[in-house]
């Protein structure tokens, strides 16, 4: 099947799954965007600095006038650090907030204890606050969203008595699984691919709009406010525009995500995704989604040059 019949076939999917009023309803999104100041491998001829302009740029075109920013500030100690800084810097410049996303994104169930973890978020604090200063930074996006199963309880009464809120989620398209394969793609040169990549991408965008929008009306009668979750790397940045232009279409009104947080859906924060886990919780099963046909993947595709130029591994 070509990548047109593809797109064709999931959006014709997406129409299925959210017939009805559900789809017909705007909806409030809090843009978040994880990994600040630096996601996955760099394009060649790209620069953090100009994946953090391009992607303040879009929000600026569609009227997104709160992205938070989640930072991983142990990156601000390597070889790049001044470059990686100027992100952060940039970020602030445009008006944006940042909050923590630990030192190291060290995910809960897999840090050697409660304590290594509780010290990697404030091991992350510094960087946020001294760019903060009289503004409310004290958000936590966990990394991997992972919820640190039996450890949960006590370290969201931790966050709590830090006077943290925790960034919850409710809605993402898995662009982290893209970085690495298109700045492997850009450096071969293969246009096809990374061609072929966005329209697989983009279906999954509209597919995971649509079925966000059922799943709402399902599990709460309505479509709850909604927290976006990028990151900001190579291929979030030139997708992005495509990105919020179908959010757009779908109805999207852009609010802070204090607002779209102040929704009762947010009220037991936790890991993983907020419609899915309350779906859990009271016993109602959503499906899988739909697959994709004529799928690529991006961990295999544009590794022609890897004896040549080691790839660093993915992010999530």
């Amino acid at each position: 099947m070509t990548p047109t019949r593809a797109t064709a076939v999931s959006a014709l999917l997406a129409a299925l799954l959210c017939a009805g009023a559900a789809c017909a309803q705007g909806f409030e999104v809090a843009v978040t965007v994880d990994d600040l100041p630096a996601h996955g491998q760099l394009p060649p001829g790209v620069t953090r600095l100009g994946i953090a302009e391009s992607t303040l740029h879009t929000f600026q075109q569609h009227g997104v006038t709160e992205a938070f920013g989640f930072v991983n500030a142990g990156k601000l100690a390597g070889a790049d650090a001044a470059d990686e800084a100027k992100v952060l810097d940039a970020w602030r410049a445009a008006g944006h907030p940042l909050g923590n996303h630990t030192a190291t994104h060290l995910g809960l169930s897999t840090a050697p204890s409660l304590a290594a973890w509780q010290a990697d978020v404030e091991a992350g604090e510094a960087a946020v606050a001294q760019r903060m200063q009289g503004a409310d930074w004290r958000y936590l996006r966990l990394p991997f969203l992972d919820g640190g199963g039996e450890r949960w309880p006590a370290a969201l009464a931790y966050l709590r008595a830090r006077g943290y809120r925790v960034a919850d989620v409710s809605i993402s398209f898995d662009d982290w699984a893209y970085t690495d394969a298109y700045a492997r793609c850009v450096a071969s040169g293969d246009e096809a691919t990374i061609s072929a990549m966005k329209n697989q991408y983009l279906a999954a965008v509209d597919a995971g709009i649509a079925r966000m929008q059922a799943h709402s009306q399902r599990v709460y009668g309505r479509v709850i406010a909604q927290v976006l979750l990028t990151h900001l790397g190579g291929w979030s940045a030139v997708t992005l525009p495509d990105v919020l232009q179908r959010l757009d279409r779908a109805g999207a009104r852009y609010v802070s995500l204090e607002k779209a947080q102040s929704d009762p859906a947010y009220a037991e924060p936790a890991g993983g995704t907020v419609i899915e886990r309350t779906a859990r919780r009271r016993g109602i099963r959503l499906g899988e989604a739909a697959p994709v046909a004529s799928r690529i993947d991006p961990d295999t595709v544009c590794r022609e040059r890897e004896h040549q130029e080691p790839v660093p591994s993915g992010k999530k």
